[in-house]
């Protein structure tokens, strides 16, 4: 049991630490430092991840994959935890709890990190449920909001329920497969009618942290509801681990066609949910949750063909990455206009506020996968993988979902171009006027740079 070869996720923890101790002696007004000290930590975790990006090994009794999978989840949990940070320090400037919500992002994000790292069903289990606790904290942080109550509420409700039937699955599995390591269950899955509802049920405990169907509802919710950097970062970082770890799970089983219909079934049914429930929202916020749900929906893809398309791994990782930059500027936009998120707020934005307007219009276009921004190489890795593995009714569907997109993302961006200019109103700057540019520049730097970058990421998980 190497103890650095968990460097990264050690490097978290007792950053987070610090930043809770640090929050407890700091009057309020200086708690953005413990933004900084958060930043200091995932930058820390960044290189030791990145240090570790070669090795390919399983670690700590077999519970813990060091591969490609897990080098590429690490860097994209820790960086993309950062950028939602850099949305923190003026949003939370007034709260009396302003320090602590670093250390929240922090640990959720140690539960998304063992997540992604995985390689037994227990190790499984830890890493959703630090996720889940957290993500509960952060999403109903505005307390003294109805509308935040609300969002957390559902989200533990539903993820209480969630997480309970990921408990029962791993009892099944291991009662009739008599090992919770991947490794020696790996091929070894019986087809047996309590496995499968075992795995099956361990899969819809995923979906949860995913925001698939049929444990998507918290989503729109969380996205309007919970204070703008934790919306984002919950709408982003647990789907990544989450991806991953669906991967994982059902690589174990590539033999068993009724596990990869049924990813394929909820593929289809995420995307075309989240939508048509998209099409008429009139709250940014809420349709961003939306368009999250329908986001989950094509990274399905790529989970559906696990083990049996090449491609369908780096697919995976790639839209995962994607997805994440541009969704974290979706959000940088509402927070650098301070909450805003009507419509109707954003008719004629662009004579006001030239610069999030072209974020937004980027952002939104990557997620319809309009050539030549990265969405657009993401989702045609996914189809690619699709069609590999014989899914060519799975990528109809996509195709059609995506065309669908497009009419509600316009609904947002047609108004702030042409529209009728509304009263001026202030804004936030500092730190979140950075991300929303850094940002930006994530998303043009992954289009440009797509070709090394595809070339770098992971063909397949370890043996």
């Amino acid at each position: 049991m190497p103890i650095g070869d968990l460097g990264p996720e050690l490097a978290v923890l007792l950053t987070a630490i610090a930043v809770l101790l640090l929050a407890m002696v700091l009057p309020q007004h200086r708690h953005g430092w413990c933004a900084a000290l958060a930043v200091a930590g995932l930058a820390v975790a960044a290189g030791l991840a990145h240090a570790q990006a070669d090795v390919s090994r399983l670690t700590f009794s077999g519970t813990f994959a060091l591969d490609g999978a897990t080098a590429w989840g690490r860097v994209l949990i820790v960086g993309l935890t950062a950028l939602c940070i850099g949305l923190s320090p003026r949003w939370f400037a007034t709260d009396r709890r302003h320090g602590e919500v670093y250390a929240m992002f922090l640990f959720s994000a140690l539960g998304a990190m063992a997540m992604a790292g995985a390689a037994d069903l227990m190790e499984l289990v830890v890493g959703v449920l630090l996720s889940s606790v957290t993500g509960y904290v952060l999403a109903a942080y505005h307390r003294d909001w109805a509308i935040s109550l609300e969002a957390g509420m559902k989200y533990f409700l539903v993820g209480a329920l969630a997480n309970a039937l990921l408990v029962i699955g791993v009892v099944l599995v291991v009662g009739m497969a008599g090992s919770t390591a991947y490794a020696e269950l790996s091929g070894a899955i019986p087809e047996d009618p309590l496995a499968l509802t075992g795995v099956a049920l361990i899969l819809t405990g995923l979906f949860f942290k995913m925001g698939a169907v049929p444990a998507h509802t918290w989503v729109p919710d969380v996205a309007e509801g919970a204070p703008v950097p934790a919306a984002a970062f919950l709408t982003v970082v647990p789907k990544i681990a989450g991806a991953i770890a669906l991967y994982r799970v059902v690589a174990l089983a590539p033999g068993i066609e009724a596990l990869s219909l049924l990813v394929a079934i909820v593929a289809a049914t995420t995307m075309t949910v989240g939508n048509l429930s998209a099409l008429w929202q009139d709250d940014v916020r809420r349709l961003l949750g939306w368009s999250s749900v329908s986001q989950a929906g094509y990274a399905l893809m790529a989970v559906a063909v696990a083990g049996r398309a090449p491609q369908a791994l780096p697919a995976l990782i790639a839209f995962m990455a994607v997805y994440g930059i541009a969704n974290v500027a979706a959000f940088a936009v509402i927070a650098r206009l301070r909450g805003r998120t009507a419509i109707t707020d954003y008719s004629g934005l662009v004579g006001m506020h030239p610069g999030p307007v072209v974020v937004l219009t980027v952002a939104l276009l990557s997620f319809v996968g309009i050539p030549p921004l990265a969405g657009f190489l993401g989702k045609l890795a996914l189809f690619t993988a699709a069609l590999e593995a014989g899914l060519g009714w799975l990528v109809i569907v996509a195709v059609a979902n995506t065309v669908l997109s497009l009419f509600y993302y316009l609904r947002v961006v047609a108004p702030a171009v042409f529209g009728t200019p509304g009263a001026g109103a202030a804004t936030l700057r500092g730190s979140a006027h950075v991300t929303l540019w850094l940002s930006l520049a994530l998303l043009l730097g992954a289009t440009i740079f797509w070709s090394p970058l595809w070339s770098a990421l992971p063909g397949a998980l370890l043996p």
